[in-house]
């Protein structure tokens, strides 16, 4: 097989994909005959084939997909005019501190909001694909360990946590986005946690929560998003 019959094999299979494919599988669609790096290139170059069309191909944490490129986005939202679930700032302050300090425990969650956090606003996020249970620490009560999943990198566009902006970046996005008088939806949630190339270690320094936040408080009960969020761009 050469070069250009690969290329149109690895194209096609990735169109039809449901899902991001990861390159184990697409080892498969040649019966091991082509290897790893040859696929890498070969995806690299189908890349810049697509780089003037409506569509992408891109690397995601779980693999490979095309999807429509943002500048389709307010076509394509013709065809499906349905608002996206939007967030809280409840919720969207407890997904920054699992993204930048998981594994993290409730208690620990709770430590830095400085308030008591409603149980479904963690369920929100677990219903939502974005987090998950890891496991649980070892200490009095074995409190589960959250931090984030595949789904939630894949629908940020992003490969790995060390591509999140660094802390300081993220804090001044997400005060924009949670003090004004709508909640955060899908679609802005990509502008607070976007690929960043010189990202800091993300997992250390202060969390990322709003100044204003209040203390000793719980979170009111958020109800759960009204729609369902979109199909990812095939």
């Amino acid at each position: 097989m050469n070069t250009l019959e690969a290329k149109r094999v690895l194209e096609t299979a990735l169109i039809c994909a449901s899902q991001a494919m990861p390159i184990k599988d697409m080892v498969l669609l040649f019966n091991g005959q082509v290897g790893e790096d040859t696929l890498k290139r070969l995806l690299q170059e189908l890349q810049l084939d697509w780089s003037a069309k409506g569509l992408e191909l891109v690397a995601l944490a779980s693999g490979w997909r095309f999807q429509s490129r943002p500048s389709m986005r307010v076509y394509l939202d013709r065809l499906h005019p349905e608002k996206p679930p939007k967030y809280s700032r409840a919720v969207m302050e407890t997904l920054a501190i699992i993204a930048y300090r998981q594994p993290v425990t409730r208690g620990d969650m709770e430590d830095i909001r400085g308030v008591t956090i409603n149980s479904l606003v963690i369920k929100q996020l677990e219903d939502r694909g974005w987090v998950e249970v890891i496991g649980h620490r070892e200490t009095v009560g074995r409190p589960a360990l959250y931090a984030t999943t595949r789904q939630f990198l894949d629908d940020l566009g992003l490969t790995s946590l060390d591509q999140l902006p660094p802390l300081d970046v993220a804090n001044s996005v997400l005060d924009e986005l949670i003090q004004s008088t709508e909640p955060v939806n899908d679609q802005q949630l990509p502008i607070l946690l976007a690929p960043h190339s010189d990202a800091e270690d993300s997992h250390h320094g202060d969390p990322l929560i709003s100044a204003s936040a209040q203390h000793n408080q719980e979170d009111p009960i958020e109800p759960p998003p009204q729609a369902e969020h979109p199909n990812p761009p095939a």
